[in-house]
C-alpha cells in the first residue's frame, strides 16, 4: 500500500500524519510531497524520517492512495495527474465539493455511494462535516424544512499565518499587514468574515455550509442560512444551530438518537455545566453536541451547539476515514 500526502508540511497535513498512525492504517511505502519550498526538507513518519519529494515526483511513484491538502489551486492541476495514474485522491479542499460527478463524503453518512471509478473524492469543509455529522440522523427521522447557522471558528482554520498572527499579537508583537493573515487583529477580537465575500455579501464559508450540506444530505430542497465568524481560539470550531422540522419531536428522543449515533458524543448536563467546548475537543476524533432545547419561538424547531477539533474531524480524520472505508470494501485500484 503506497500512500502519499500531499502538502505534508503544512497544519492539516502534519495532523493527517498523526492520525494515519493513530489509525494504525497500513502504509508500506510512504511519500510525502509539497510545494518546490518544502523539497528536500524531512518529516516523521511511524518513527522514520521521510524526505520531502515534488509532486512530479510523486506522481510517478503511482501512489494507490494520495490524500491532498495543499489548498485549491494545487488540487485542480495536480488531483486528475494522479488520477490519471491510477491513484485514487482524497482531496481536502474546495477544488472538487460541488463537482455533480465528485463524490462528497463523510463516511459516517453517505460512504455507500463510493465506487470503485471515483478516482477523485471530495472531503468535504471543516465547519460541515461536524454539522452534518448531527443532522443526518435527525433529518432521517424528523424531516428538516430550515437551518439557521452561527460558527465560531478557530484560528487554526486559516492555518498557520492566522496561529501566528494571533500568537504575536498575545505577545504584543507588532506586525506588518502581509505579515497578517485577516484584514483586522484576531486576538480580543471576533471577526464575521470567514474566506472571501461573495456576490449575494455572504462569505465563501457560509456557502460551503448551505451547498456541502444539501449536497451530503442528497437534498436540494432543505433552507439554509449562516453566518460564519472568527473567534480568538485554537482547538476547533463550534457552532449554534437552530432547526425547524416539519415532524414533532421530544428533546429526550433528538438526544437519545445523538447519543447512539456513530462519531457523535453528546454532551448535554446543564444542571452540572456540563457542554461542548473548544478547549475540550481538541485533538479528538469526535464531533460533540450538547445544549439542546426546544426554540419556543417557532413550531417544531429546536437548538443545539456542536464542537469539533477542524483539524481532526474537520479535515485529516475524516479524510483518513475515507482511506479506510476505500480499503475495507477493495474499492482501490
Amino acid at each position: 500500500m503506497k500512500v502519499a500526502v500531499v502538502g505534508a508540511t503544512g497544519m492539516v497535513g502534519q495532523v493527517m500524519l498523526e492520525v494515519l498512525e493513530e489509525f494504525n492504517f497500513p502504509v508500506d511505502e510512504f511519500i510525502p510531497a509539497a510545494s518546490a519550498r518544502s523539497v528536500g526538507k524531512q518529516v516523521s513518519f511511524k518513527g522514520k524520517n521521510h524526505t520531502i519529494v515534488s509532486l512530479e515526483d510523486a506522481v510517478a511513484t503511482k501512489p494507490d492512495i494520495a490524500i491532498f491538502s495543499a489548498g485549491g489551486s494545487v488540487s485542480l492541476e495536480w488531483a486528475p495527474r494522479f488520477a490519471e495514474n491510477g491513484t485514487t485522491v482524497i482531496d481536502n479542499s474546495s477544488a472538487w465539493r460541488m463537482d455533480p460527478d465528485k463524490p462528497l463524503i463523510v463516511p459516517e453518512i453517505n460512504a455507500s455511494v463510493l465506487k470503485k471509478t471515483d478516482k477523485i473524492i471530495a472531503n468535504p469543509n471543516c465547519s460541515t462535516i461536524q454539522l452534518v455529522m448531527v443532522l443526518a440522523p435527525l433529518h432521517k427521522k424528523y424531516n428538516i424544512k430550515r437551518l439557521i447557522i452561527s460558527t465560531y471558528q478557530s484560528v487554526t482554520g486559516t492555518g498557520m499565518k492566522a496561529v501566528q498572527q494571533f500568537e504575536n499579537e498575545k505577545a504584543g508583537i507588532q506586525m506588518t499587514k502581509e505579515e497578517m493573515a485577516y484584514y483586522y487583529p484576531i486576538y480580543n477580537n471576533v471577526i464575521p468574515h470567514c474566506d472571501v465575500f461573495v456576490e449575494n455579501d455572504y462569505t465563501k464559508e457560509e456557502m460551503k455550509l448551505v451547498n456541502e450540506t444539501k449536497k451530503i444530505l442528497n437534498d436540494q430542497s432543505l433552507r439554509i442560512t449562516a453566518t460564519a465568524v472568527r473567534v480568538p481560539v485554537q482547538g476547533g470550531h463550534s457552532e449554534s444551530v437552530n432547526i425547524e422540522f416539519e415532524k414533532p419531536f421530544q428533546t429526550d428522543d433528538v438526544k437519545s438518537i445523538l447519543a447512539q449515533t456513530t462519531g457523535v458524543e453528546l454532551v448535554d448536563d446543564v444542571k452540572n455545566n456540563q457542554y461542548p467546548m473548544p478547549g475540550f475537543a481538541k485533538n479528538k476524533n469526535e464531533v460533540f453536541v450538547g445544549r439542546i432545547r426546544r426554540d419556543e419561538s417557532a413550531e417544531n424547531a429546536l437548538n443545539l451547539w456542536i464542537v469539533a477539533d477542524n483539524l481532526r474531524k474537520g479535515a485529516a480524520t475524516n479524510a483518513v476515514q475515507i482511506a479506510q472505508y476505500l480499503l475495507k470494501n477493495n474499492l482501490i485500484g
